[in-house]
């Protein structure tokens, strides 16, 4: 994560406010346009902001099958509410569940303005393909 001000801030690319995850909180995003938009869920954890694609490693589906539901009931890691698998929040590592050292897909960020943006690098679209 990175924060800087731009010339200009790219609109399609802002995930949410820096403030909208006060207090450690996750939220979906969704990203672009077409068959495969971007979908990904964005984290606070201390200081650091985290995003990850909305998948599931072990099952390939969406971490939220409770939609916008992410989190342990006591915030501290991010969980599939499918399946049970807990995965710290700063690294994606699963660390219970079905899928033990396995990890969530990172997707790079950085907080420009007080927003939380997608990476200057990060495509649009396709990045949620099936066998992508």
């Amino acid at each position: 994560m990175s924060e800087h001000a731009p010339a200009f801030i790219d609109l399609e690319r802002v995930i949410c406010r820096l403030s909208d995850l006060e207090g450690e909180a996750a939220r979906a995003f969704t990203i672009g346009r077409g068959d495969w938009p971007l979908r990904g869920l964005v984290v606070r954890a201390g200081h650091g902001v985290h995003a990850y694609l909305n998948r599931c490693p072990h099952a390939g589906h969406p971490l939220d099958l409770l939609p916008g539901r992410f989190l342990t009931a006591d915030g501290l890691l991010i969980l599939c509410s499918s399946h049970g698998a807990l995965f710290e929040k700063s690294t994606g590592l699963c660390v219970a569940g079905p899928c033990p050292g396995r990890s969530l897909t990172r997707v790079p960020v950085e907080v420009v303005s007080g927003l939380v943006m997608l990476g200057a690098g990060v495509a649009l679209e396709g990045a949620t393909e099936p066998g992508a």
